[in-house]
């Protein structure tokens, strides 16, 4: 193996010892400057002199930390058209939505409209209901006899979204919903989401017309899924809205219940 040592000097002829960092092959310093976190890269590195900024914008690199951080798939090398900003989404990729499964009550939920016996949180499977496909969510939100909605509105320059990004790039926006009924009651959902401009002026929304599950159905979880794909520009929130009621005015909970919600943007790997 060759040591640190034994590479050319590109400064000092070919059989001189290396005396810095610049000095090393480029593969080799694609290969060190690849182990540093973004941040490090565009705000330090890129800045030292013409050699790394060089080095800090080839694709070869982002495409390296792609592969570190299990980003990479060889099928996407013909798709992928800027690996840096593939490496940014996939590396800021989570749910966006906070307290999706009513794990903190009703923390970071605004409640629009509370009527009937109002929101109420319970345990999965719930009375005359059934568990979640997903074995890590164990509560829902359920609604009553009244309107149930609650909203969540998501600034995304503060979740790490700037921008130039969403206005170029244009990342694909998806939204996930989760919902069920009781089998002895019927019920309604509806769901709402809105990608808004910063004067909270509409851009796009998803808006399907509200589900009505009839009394003695299946109450089985289902999932309602969207995603946003060559909205506008000027995108700035996305704003998040669900619920609905029971359809036979019991009182109590016996309306549609609601969970594992997410907001997620980048590339669907």
């Amino acid at each position: 193996a060759r040591r640190a040592g034994d590479f050319p000097s590109r400064s000092c002829g070919p059989r001189s010892a290396m005396t810095t960092i610049g000095d090393l092959p480029e593969d080799v310093l694609v290969e060190l400057l690849s182990l540093l976190p973004v941040r490090d890269l565009l705000r330090t590195c890129r800045l030292v002199c013409t050699q790394w900024r060089y080095v800090v914008d080839l694709t070869t690199l982002w495409k390296r930390k792609c592969q570190r951080d299990g980003f990479y798939r060889q099928n996407l090398d013909r798709s992928i058209s800027d690996w840096r900003i593939f490496y940014m989404l996939c590396h800021l990729k989570r749910n966006l939505i906070k307290n999706p499964s009513a794990e903190e009550n009703f923390q970071h939920w605004t409640l629009d409209d509370n009527e009937g016996d109002e929101w109420k949180i319970e345990d999965l499977p719930g009375a005359h209901g059934n568990d979640m496909p997903d074995p890590t969510v164990h509560k829902y939100f359920v609604t009553s006899y009244g309107p149930c909605f609650k909203s969540q509105l998501i600034t995304l320059k503060k979740e790490g979204y700037w921008n130039q990004l969403m206005d170029e790039k244009r990342p694909e926006i998806t939204v996930k919903d989760w919902y069920a009924a009781r089998f002895d009651c019927g019920c309604r959902y509806e769901l709402t989401v809105r990608l808004l401009s910063k004067d909270y002026i509409v851009l796009e929304e998803f808006h399907p017309e509200p589900v009505v599950i009839e009394q003695w159905s299946d109450a089985k979880w289902r999932e309602i899924s969207h995603t946003f794909q060559n909205y506008p520009a000027g995108v700035r929130y996305i704003w998040f809205q669900h619920g609905g009621q029971d359809t036979q005015y019991w009182a109590g909970w016996y309306g549609i219940r609601v969970t594992n919600s997410s907001i997620t943007i980048g590339p669907q790997t």
